[in-house]
């Protein structure tokens, strides 16, 4: 299991050095497979704090309070339910949620593109309150992402506001995750184990993001996404039946 652990983290971690997002997505939607999101998402966040700060720093000049305060209280109000549901949630529906939520997100983003949609206020309200509860469940932020892209103009804007959020709203979580007892030794224990695979992800993507399109990045990411979602989706309705 620690070998498809830091597989995982490698890939997720080259893909948020290449984009500034996904790294959770990237590594959850591996992990679900195999482990309950209680074990996953914990060790994530403990992981993706420190790459959050080391991109929203290197992309600081990008940084616009205006998306980033707005969104980040959403993110937090919806982060409190997000982890009540996955402390006491079953572990197949959890998963199913997980299955149509980044297929949702996935598809949004690649009609979103398409036809170059810019959503209303409450919209975007919607949007951040609905990947507060997402993140308190998985950590994923993919709606954030859904978000950031319509209120940002740059790749630089983008990457720092993204993480900016996330650091803020990683804040809150930990200390959520402790008060709940999501949080536990075996956790951090875990986390650092993995900890050098994570820095080498993220160095790699760092050196690769200014050689590769970030868009084409972006786009075959939701493809994943979709694609994982579906599959999470039949394997846990089955197992439901």
């Amino acid at each position: 299991m620690f070998v498809i652990s830091a597989i995982a983290v490698l890939l997720a971690y080259t893909v948020k050095g290449i984009t500034g997002f996904a790294n959770t997505l990237v590594f959850s939607s591996i992990m679900s497979f195999f482990q309950n999101n209680l074990a996953i998402t914990p060790i994530e966040i403990v992981l993706g704090t420190p790459s959050n700060v080391f991109i929203a720093v290197r992309e600081r000049k990008g940084f616009k309070p205006s998306v980033v305060f707005p969104l980040a209280a959403l993110m937090i109000a919806g982060c409190v339910p997000g982890a009540l549901l996955l402390k006491s949630g079953s572990p197949e529906m959890v998963k199913l949620f997980f299955g149509a939520t980044i297929t949702v997100v996935g598809l949004e983003t690649f009609v979103a593109d398409r036809l170059k949609l810019k959503a209303s206020r409450i919209m975007l309200a919607f949007i951040g309150l609905a990947a507060g509860v997402m993140c308190g469940m998985y950590g994923i932020g993919g709606l954030l992402v859904a978000y950031v892209s319509r209120t940002t103009k740059t790749p630089n804007e983008f990457r720092a506001n993204t993480c900016f959020v996330f650091i803020l709203v990683d804040i809150f979580r930990t200390i959520l995750y402790v008060a709940t007892g999501v949080f536990n030794t075996s956790v951090f224990m875990s986390a650092l184990k993995l900890a050098p695979f994570m820095v080498i992800g993220l160095t790699v993507g760092t050196l690769l993001s200014g050689r590769l399109k970030a868009e084409l990045v972006r786009k075959t990411i939701m493809l994943f996404m979709v694609l994982t979602g579906v599959s999470l989706i039949i394997t846990n309705l089955i197992a439901i039946i």
